[in-house]
Order: C-alpha cells, then sequence, then structure tokens
C-alpha cells in the first residue's frame, strides 16, 4: 500500500534552502553564521490548540509535534496554549501576541474567527491556521495578508478508506460519525461514503452507509470533539444499526467509540482519522483496520521552519495525495484479513485520483 511519506516541501523551505547556500558562499561566512543564529533565536514560534488539546491522539498532537520539531531545528523554545473550551481561543490567541510571539499557529476549523481579529490588529505578526481557510466574508480571499491556511483534501484518502472498509465488512453495512458539521469532519465523511458507492459500483455489491448522507449533506454528530456519553451513544448506535466498520471524525471521540466496540463483543473494525491511530493509540491498534492521514506534523513544521528563516508567505498550503499530504495508513493487522487484492485495488484507485480518471468532489474540497 502507499503510505503518506514526509516529502511535501513547501515553497517557504525552497526559499530557505537557497538563502543557506548564499550564506555559505559569502566572504565572512562566520559573521553571517552568527547573525543569522542570532536571528533564529529571536524568532518565538507559538500556538493555540482547540478544546482537544495536544494530548488528543490527533491532529493537534500532529500540530504539535510539527512545531515542536521545527523548533528544535531552529534551535528555539516554543510557547504553547491548550484550549479547554471554544470561550477561550481568543483570549488565548491575544495570551500569546501579548508574549511577543512571531509566529501563532491556530490549531483547528472553530478558530478562524480569533485568528483574524487578531490577525487584523497585529499586522507585525504572522498566524497560520489549521483547516480553516480563514475566509470569513466568503470572497475567495484569506482576510489578512499575515495569515497563512494549512488545508487537506482528504475526500481522496476518505474515499480509499470507505472503499476498502466495503470490501473488508462481513455485515454489509458500515458507519460514520462526526464531532461538528463542519467542513473539516464532513470532508471525511463524503469521501468515505463515496467510497463504499465506489466499491459497490465495481463489485456488484450494496453495503450500506449509515450515519451520513452525500447527497443531502446530512447525518449524526456529538456536537463536539471530547470523548463521552454523546460519542459512545453514536457510536453505539451505529453498532446496534449492525455495522461493523466504524468511521468517527473529530479527535478524541474515537476513543468513546473504541469503548463501545470492546463492550459489544463484536467483531468490529475501526477507521481513524488524521493520524495513523495504530501507531498512536496502541491500546486500540489491534481495532484499526487503517487511518485516514492528514500530514500536519509535515506541513506545520514547514510553515514554522520557513517563517523562522523570514520566508512566511501567505500562500495557503493544501495537502493533496499526489503531494502526499493526505493518504491512508497501512492495513496492519487487517492485512491478513483484507481480500488479497485490496491493496493493488487501493494503491490503482489512489493513481486513478490523481491522473484524474476516478473522480472525488466534496462540497468541502478546498479550493485550490
Amino acid at each position: 500500500m502507499t503510505i503518506s511519506t514526509r516529502k511535501t516541501v513547501l515553497a517557504g523551505l525552497a526559499m530557505f534552502g537557497t538563502v543557506a547556500m548564499l550564506a555559505a558562499c559569502a566572504q565572512a561566512p562566520a559573521a553571517t553564521d552568527d547573525t543569522n543564529a542570532a536571528a533564529a533565536n529571536d524568532f518565538l514560534p507559538c500556538m493555540v490548540s482547540d478544546e482537544g488539546g495536544f494530548d488528543d491522539q490527533s491532529f493537534n498532537q500532529l500540530g504539535f509535534e510539527g512545531l515542536n520539531e521545527a523548533a528544535a531545528d531552529l534551535g528555539v523554545t516554543p510557547k504553547t496554549v491548550e484550549s479547554a473550551a471554544e470561550t477561550d481561543y481568543q483570549s488565548n490567541v491575544q495570551n500569546l501576541v501579548d508574549q511577543g510571539c512571531n509566529l501563532i499557529v491556530t490549531v483547528g476549523f472553530n478558530l478562524a474567527a480569533a485568528t483574524v481579529e487578531s490577525a487584523l490588529a497585529n499586522p507585525e505578526v504572522n498566524y497560520a491556521i489549521i483547516d480553516n481557510d480563514a475566509d470569513l466574508d466568503f470572497d475567495g480571499k484569506v482576510d489578512a495578508p499575515n495569515i497563512k491556511p494549512i488545508l487537506f483534501d482528504t475526500a481522496p484518502a476518505g474515499f480509499m478508506a470507505g472503499y476498502a472498509a466495503a470490501g473488508y465488512s462481513k455485515t454489509a453495512v458500515v458507519g460514520t460519525y462526526g464531532g461538528l458539521q463542519i467542513p473539516p469532519v464532513t470532508i471525511f465523511m463524503d469521501g468515505f461514503a463515496d467510497g463504499v458507492a465506489y466499491y459497490n459500483e465495481k463489485n456488484d455489491t450494496a453495503v450500506q452507509t449509515i450515519g451520513w448522507d452525500v447527497a443531502s449533506q446530512t447525518g449524526s454528530f456529538t456536537g463536539g470533539f471530547a470523548a463521552g456519553v454523546d460519542s459512545l451513544a453514536k457510536a453505539q448506535g451505529l453498532i446496534d444499526q449492525n455495522a461493523d466498520v466504524l468511521l468517527p471524525v473529530g479527535g478524541p471521540i474515537f476513543l468513546s467509540a473504541i469503548e463501545a466496540i470492546k463492550s459489544s463483543g463484536k467483531d468490529i473494525a475501526m477507521i481513524g482519522v488524521d493520524a495513523d491511530l495504530f501507531e498512536t493509540n496502541p491500546a486500540g491498534s489491534s481495532l484499526f483496520l487503517t487511518s485516514i492521514l492528514k500530514d500536519i506534523k509535515l506541513a506545520v513544521s514547514d510553515v514554522v521552519t520557513a517563517s523562522g528563516s523570514g520566508t512566511f508567505d501567505a500562500n495557503a498550503y493544501v495537502g493533496t495525495l499526489e503531494n502526499d499530504g493526505v493518504g491512508i495508513a497501512p492495513f496492519h493487522d487487517f492485512e491478513s484479513k483484507v481480500p488479497a487484492t485490496m491493496t493493488d485495488d487501493v494503491d490503482a484507485i489512489k493513481a486513478g485520483i490523481i491522473d484524474g480518471s476516478i473522480t472525488v468532489e466534496s462540497p468541502a474540497s478546498p479550493k485550490q
């Protein structure tokens, strides 16, 4: 299976490489190196989580890891603030502005308002936001010139996972539910449901997707991104309808799905999102058929590194199958449980999506 790799390189890093080469060729390399080191040491990168927190084993954690990786390479110490609730977003962003941050990365769609407001009020500070295009007035442009959106077209990766789920299912029922009905969530669900439909078309089967209807854009949501009784109830509802593959979309809500599966005593698989949950959640690793990946860690690391080298730009980064910004994880323990041709089938689907012979679209897909 083709696995998402760390090949994506943003334009800012290419510029950084050019600057480094010029510095190496300068007549006074020691002075130039000292100057660059001083500049790097003056750089303060920062991050605000959404309410899931940095230990969500999902997109907040990946962003946090990317920030720390870049900071270590730059030789600086980042500042981070965790949000306990949506009401914390504005004050947490302002807190980092007050601490003199040069780059503030906000993690999650729901931080858009706080990010745009702060960016407009502080044009000397750079911002990056994950999973939002920072276009609150819907005019097709980022609302402030100092905000870089970090976006991911996960519908194609979800399509591949949906195809695999349909091929694995023994009950011919697969299910999904989300945290909030927002584009970074529904884009997974669109791709997943369409991938199931594609499997049915190609294999003359009738696997049913419950929990999300692509045509009407309606489905099952917990109302937030916290694990707990709401997520447990949604997962249990899908299990009660005979689903034997579950796709919970929304950070830590997958933890409640694990609980529901284990309590059911049934042979049910899960599909993770954002990170490879087989690796980030070893306790539940035996349940993960695959995961739909977003290389948030690399994207954040690249943006922070570029900004720290003085090459920040506000052009949106969009992770795709083609640039390895999205993908799906290996089948891991399920390698022997999926149909023998599944790995080849999924690789062929990826190639078809990239070359345009297979079309995957979602209302939530980033504009490129």
